[in-house]
């Protein structure tokens, strides 16, 4: 996994995966080295992050309205918005494309495969890099379940955690368990009290 700019080797870099790490690795990397950072521009938040306007109300409106009560799986918005942010990445909230022109960062198609050990993308080109960074999100590493629990994509069988045909088996931490927040503090924290919850219904009916 990458971790600063020490591990990789002198020449250029191929950046695979142009949501937020992607974007922030090749603002890292853009004063050391030329970087290309390959993927579909997942959009953005276009205010500064760190400005005092963006802090006081858009970023809350975004993170605690939109992400956190409207684009849940129990909006019709929100059923539509999941199968592309399970897909996708999230829209870049601290770096924006004019950082990125502005540091020297070469914006380039997706990589669609290699062609004589070299990074072919969808548009024909052929790169030739000294190092690839892959940043193309992660799979939850649930192969070790053997319960017929998930779907032809392989994702969990889940509403907000209880899984489907399984009673008692909950999951929490999924990307998208109720919304784009489930990834967030204030998300999980909404997620894994409302498991909980389920949880100590399930108990108090067992008992009696």
């Amino acid at each position: 996994a990458y971790k600063n700019p020490v591990q990789l080797n002198p020449g250029s870099v191929l950046l695979v995966g142009a949501s937020n790490s992607g974007a922030e690795i090749a603002m890292d990397l853009a004063r050391t080295h030329q970087v290309w950072l390959s993927g579909r521009h997942p959009g953005h938040i276009p205010v500064a992050y760190n400005g005092s306007f963006a802090m006081r109300a858009v970023l809350p409106f975004v993170f605690r309205i939109v992400f956190h009560r409207l684009l849940t799986v129990d909006m019709p918005m929100g059923r539509k918005a999941k199968p592309g942010h399970l897909s996708h990445g999230l829209p870049l909230i601290r770096v924006k494309p004019q950082d990125l022109d502005g540091a020297g960062v070469r914006r380039v198609a997706r990589v669609a495969g290699a062609r004589n050990g070299k990074p072919l993308l969808d548009d024909g080109q052929l790169l030739d890099v000294s190092n690839i960074i892959w940043c193309t999100g992660f799979r939850a590493g649930l192969d070790w379940i053997k319960l017929p629990i998930f779907d032809d994509s392989g994702r969990v069988k889940q509403y907000r955690g209880a899984i489907e045909g399984e009673p008692g088996l909950y999951v929490c931490g999924l990307h998208f368990q109720h919304s784009p927040s489930s990834t967030m503090i204030h998300g999980a924290a909404r997620d894994a009290g409302y498991v909980a919850d389920k949880i100590g219904e399930r108990m108090r009916a067992a008992a009696g």
